[in-house]
């Protein structure tokens, strides 16, 4: 989810100009490719490079829009066609996966709850799209990409440990309801759009980014389920502290006007609007 429209300013010169870009585009449709590859695979029972290829849907689809706004190719085309292929590669394609892995065991409980999270992933995709968050810090619920790598890294970690009983098929089915509500949730997460990869950083920096790799190599399902894992729990974790705190990330702009206006102090981090993951 990365095509983004800007939409500061009034004039024609913040407008996305109009047309068809191939370059940001090439990588959404490598990512559309990915997903459809993806489910073809879980069709045939291979569903290790099902989950493969979902985790790199992901990768192009954090590329796209960096691409678009690098090279100045941002357009309403791209926003959209990057809003129908991250429905089809994080919400169809895993939800079909899981389904074709274990979720069709379970009857109807299984497919209504593969069905739940291809809703609730257009969902959060059509809140994201009409929705102005006043915090540039924080996503308004789950991620759908990150809820998708998550779901393929657990697919790829039991295949790779052949974890293929009832009851995994089970926790399975819970931990996709779980994600699936996750998504259209208010619970704030990371966004890291905050990050500045231009300026120098600390080495110690460096060395960790070559131990995450590191770990990365040595047991891929296992270390990616757990990074994701834990993002997907930073949710809830964030939301609890930043409640302590008094402090509500998505107050609304006008609660914050409305609230400066009798002396109180707003509580958002509101560095300004987003619109595209």
């Amino acid at each position: 989810m990365s095509q983004s429209k800007n939409i500061t300013g009034s004039g024609d010169s913040d407008r996305p100009p109009k047309g068809v870009y191939i370059l940001p585009n090439l990588f959404t449709t490598a990512s559309l490719f990915a997903a459809f590859y993806a489910i073809v695979q879980a069709t045939v029972g291979n569903f290790e490079n099902a989950a493969v290829a979902i985790i790199v849907a992901a990768i192009l689809d954090t590329l796209d829009g960096r691409v678009a706004r690098l090279t100045n190719t941002v357009s309403d085309f791209g926003k959209e066609y990057d809003s129908l292929v991250d429905l089809v590669s994080f919400g169809l394609a895993p939800a079909l996966i899981l389904f074709e892995w274990g979720l069709q065991a379970l009857g109807k409980s299984g497919w209504l709850v593969a069905f739940l999270y291809v809703a609730t992933t257009a969902l959060r995709l059509a809140r994201f799209n009409t929705m102005d968050s006043p915090s540039k810090r924080y996503f308004q619920g789950l991620p759908c990409p990150a809820a998708a790598v998550l779901v393929a890294a657990s697919i790829w970690a039991a295949n790779t440990y052949m974890l293929d009983d009832p009851v995994f098929r089970g926790i399975a089915m819970v931990v996709m309801a779980c994600l699936s509500f996750a998504m259209v949730t208010s619970l704030p997460y990371r966004s890291f759009k905050d990050l500045d990869l231009k300026h120098r950083v600390p080495f110690i920096f460096v060395l960790g980014l070559v131990l995450v790799f590191v770990l990365i190599s040595f047991d891929p399902p296992l270390v990616v389920f757990i990074i994701f894992l834990g993002y997907a729990l930073s949710g809830p974790v964030e939301w609890v502290l930043l409640r302590k705190q008094g402090i509500n990330v998505f107050k609304p702009v006008v609660d914050e006007a409305e609230s400066a206006a009798t002396g109180s102090h707003p509580s958002s981090d509101r560095p300004g609007p987003e619109r595209r993951d």
